[in-house]
């Protein structure tokens, strides 16, 4: 994940370096249940409206949980499918709370309504997380549900009212960039906290459309916007977050972006850019799915390292004997290509490494996501 306020926020109040300071263990995204009421083109857990066999139980959460606390997991994000269709989500919610995890809710939005607010609010989420895939009938189309982007935004009300931080997730394809100024004026207009810009990754029913990812230019025109957008909203003293995801070029090109507009800041942003270092999977970043399956992040669910009903979490992750996990983990990562020519290698880390995989069947090659022209990267 890409921090855009933060980096922002370096060019307005430059901040000493200091040392790096890695978080004690991985932010764990946990899909709960895999069934869900919608159909998105983009899932990357193939998820549909039915019950699915094998999941994992309330007390086979519970005894996860605890070893994740013992492993000091700080965040946990309960994702789905449709997390509000697992019967005993608030009491999982309260559970990790009361652990001192920061929990946050990765929903659709549709089923938060005046039925379930009061609890989601009692809850006391860290953050709720909707995705939106455009203004209306662009978020009906791709969610495949007429209504889909009014209940979803009824949601994201009822949250933002009842004092809950609320951010709004957008993944970008061919067929709903040109709603991408839409949703941000929306995040403006409705008081909403964060805005999350996901790069279409190839997986799941993502991999299935990846015909539709954008063209390089189209990000690259996304990026400034959302930058723009970004130092504006900081001018006006609006408190919002920007952050993108499954694309880590976008902190070399940010880094361009400040060279173009604020030369005199570029030599300390790169250092702090360094010093987030880019892509985490498999090292900050952790998945376990529906059936307790544990994943280097979300987009690698054809790729499984362990289950945590037949070994513990805290004993799958720093094991190092599979392949992808070691090199995932290797400082620096041995990267092919353009990647491992660039001469901001050190910012990005290689980038994304499951769109190499899913497209050429080596995780180790460049990305062919990155957006970024040879000059940029120096191997002109």
């Amino acid at each position: 994940m890409f921090r855009i306020s933060q980096y922002m926020e370096e060019i307005a109040h430059p901040t000493p370096l200091g040392p790096k300071r890695n978080p004690p263990g991985p932010v764990v995204i946990w899909n709960l249940i895999r069934r869900c009421n919608l159909t998105c083109k983009h899932c990357y857990s193939i998820s549909a409206d039915k019950d699915f066999p094998g999941e994992l139980t309330t007390q086979e959460i519970y005894g996860v949980m605890d070893d994740l606390k013992r492993f000091r997991v700080p965040v946990l994000i309960l994702s789905g499918g449709e997390p509000l269709l697992r019967p005993d989500i608030f009491d999982i919610a309260n559970r990790a709370k009361g652990l001192g995890f920061y929990v946050g809710l990765s929903s659709n939005g549709t089923l938060i309504d005046e039925s379930n607010i009061r609890r989601v609010a009692e809850t006391d989420f860290n953050y709720v997380g909707v995705s939106l895939d455009g203004i209306r009938e662009t978020h009906d189309r791709f969610r495949r549900m007429g209504g889909a982007f009014g209940k979803s935004l009824h949601g994201i009300r009822l949250c933002r009212d009842a004092g809950l931080k609320i951010g709004v997730r957008f993944t970008m394809t061919q067929d709903n960039a040109h709603d991408l100024p839409g949703l941000l004026k929306l995040v403006e207009d409705e008081g909403i906290d964060r805005f999350y810009f996901s790069h279409l990754n190839y997986a799941g029913r993502g991999n299935k459309n990846r015909k539709d990812d954008a063209h390089h230019q189209m990000t690259r025109q996304a990026m400034d916007l959302l930058f723009d957008t970004c130092r504006a909203y900081q001018q006006k003293g609006l408190q919002k977050e920007f952050t993108t995801g499954n694309n880590d070029a976008d902190g070399v090109y940010f880094l361009h972006w400040v060279s173009k507009r604020f030369p005199d800041k570029a030599a300390h942003v790169r250092q702090k850019l360094v010093q987030w270092g880019g892509n985490s999977s498999g090292v900050n970043v952790a998945n376990i799915d529906n059936l307790g399956n544990v994943h280097p992040d979300t987009m690698w669910w054809h790729h499984t390292v362990g289950n945590v009903r037949e070994r513990p979490f805290s004993a799958i992750w720093p094991d190092t004997s599979d392949p992808i996990m070691a090199g995932l983990k290797a400082k620096p990562r041995k990267v092919g290509g353009r990647c491992g020519a660039c001469i901001h290698f050190d910012i990005c880390d290689g980038n994304t490494r499951v769109r190499a995989q899913q497209l050429t069947g080596d995780p180790w090659a460049e990305d062919p996501g990155c957006y970024l022209t040879d000059e940029e990267i120096g191997i002109s």
